[in-house]
Parts: structure tokens; sequence; C-alpha cells
């Protein structure tokens, strides 16, 4: 059986789709109304060897927060729902991620029980427009909606764009290791539930 879900959330200031297919590396297509956070994605989708489509509009120019926060939470509900019972997933997964200047860890476990814990250097500096206090509000609301503990460590790196960049790619191969099935197809829990 295929591991896929397709959620939709629509309020007053967003509109967001998303649908992930967990055992296939294509289709993706990712578009919405803020480039630099579609190329974020892009970049995870790619380094992640996940399926991922993704539709999200809104209200940017009131504040790009809501959209980022809000295809965060999709995007978490949906890994969730398609990893269902999650028997067999090897359930942890790290990455480092250099890419020139900058070095993020993301470490993470499919627990159950969302949080994220968000630590190191992160450059406060914005990209394009983008403050960088919109980041680990899309991370948060990930890990939170998809019952992921998630920690994510700037290492190194002044080039702001470079470790956010890193951050979305290094959770991209984090979590394709951790909803790797192996061969027992036990739930990955001594409690025998997640």
């Amino acid at each position: 059986m295929t591991r896929q879900q397709e959620i939709t959330r629509v309020t007053k200031e967003t509109e967001v789709r998303v649908l992930v297919n967990l055992d296939s590396q294509s289709p993706t297509t990712i578009e919405t109304n803020i480039p630099l956070f579609t190329h974020f994605l892009t970049a995870m989708a790619k380094h992640g060897h996940v399926a991922w489509q993704i539709f999200g509009h809104g209200d940017v120019e009131v504040d790009p927060h809501h959209l980022i926060e809000d295809v965060g939470i999709v995007m978490g509900q949906a890994v969730r729902e398609a990893l269902g019972d999650m028997r067999g997933i090897k359930r942890f997964g790290q990455r480092y991620l250099p890419m020139d200047d900058a070095l993020v860890l993301c470490a993470l476990d499919i627990s159950g029980r969302g949080g994220l814990y968000w630590s190191g250097q992160f450059p406060d500096r914005p990209i394009n427009g983008i403050d960088a206090e919109v980041w680990p509000e899309f991370f948060r609301a990930f890990a939170q909606h998809g019952g992921i503990t998630l920690h994510l460590v700037c290492q190194a790196g002044q080039n702001a764009h470079h470790v956010y960049e890193a951050a979305f790619k290094a959770l991209g191969q984090a979590l394709y290791e951790a909803i790797q099935v192996g061969p027992d197809g036990d739930v990955p829990s001594t409690k025998g539930v997640l």
C-alpha cells in the first residue's frame, strides 16, 4: 500500500493544499506566493527523495508568517496521516548538512510527541525581505502537527540564505531516513505504540 495523503486547509488568511507520497520521488510540484519559500521547499523535496505537491497562497502583504506556518501545519498533518500506524518505520533520522559556509544538524524522532528544539547561532537577518523569525515557525508547525520531535542546530554559517536552505535540506534527508521501512514490521517502540 502506498503511503500517501492529501490535506487541505482554508482560512481567512491562507489556502493550502498538500499531497505527499512517502514512497515516491515524483511528481513534485511546489507553488507558493513567496518565491523564497518555494525555493526552500523545493530543495527539501529534491534532497529528501519524497514526492510533494504543495500549493499555498496567503495574505503575504500582511505577513508572510501566516502562509509559512500554515504550510508547515498541513505538511506535518499529511506526513502523520500518510505514515498510518507507523509499523516498520525506522523512526529516527539525522543529517549534518553542509552548504558552503553553513553547517546545520537535523535530528528527528517520529515519536508522536511533536516539538521543535531550535539552537545554535541561526542568522537573524531578513532574506529578500522575509524576516528570519518566520523560519522556526515553519519547522515548529511541521513538527507539532507531524508528531515529530525535531532538533535543528546551526553549527556554523554567516550567509543566512545558506543556513536556512541547509536546514530545509537537512530536514528532507533526515525525514527520508526515518520513514524507511525495516524488515521486522513492528511498531518501533518498546511501548508497542507511537
